[in-house]
């Protein structure tokens, strides 16, 4: 059996091996580059399920400041950490040096 596939169909098995081969090792979309790229759509879908929470989480805290001058305030005072001119601001932190909050 194989030896009638190198004697008869000699040009279809050469021209077979060759073009796996090919694929294989040299071509753009090789067998390595597929496994890298398998891996970075991996890591990317993970980073889109991590951006879709912060998402929810920012928009929840949207919904919360919004229709409260007081809270944009302390929101603005606390994130952005500004201040009123000739106000100075103390942070206080714990022992992680994560900010005490009340």
């Amino acid at each position: 059996m194989i030896r009638l596939l190198f004697t008869k169909y000699r040009f279809y098995t050469l021209s077979f091996m060759a073009l796996t081969g090919w694929m294989l090792v040299f071509d753009d979309n090789d067998i390595w580059t597929q496994f890298k790229r398998r891996g970075e759509l991996s890591r990317l879908e993970d980073e889109k399920v991590y951006y879709q929470e912060k998402l929810k989480e920012v928009q929840r805290e949207r919904e919360e400041v919004l229709g409260n001058p007081k809270l944009i305030e302390k929101y603005a005072r606390e994130k952005y950490l500004m201040k009123k001119p000739k106000e100075e601001i103390y942070i206080l932190v714990d022992g992680d040096n994560q900010p005490v909050e009340k």
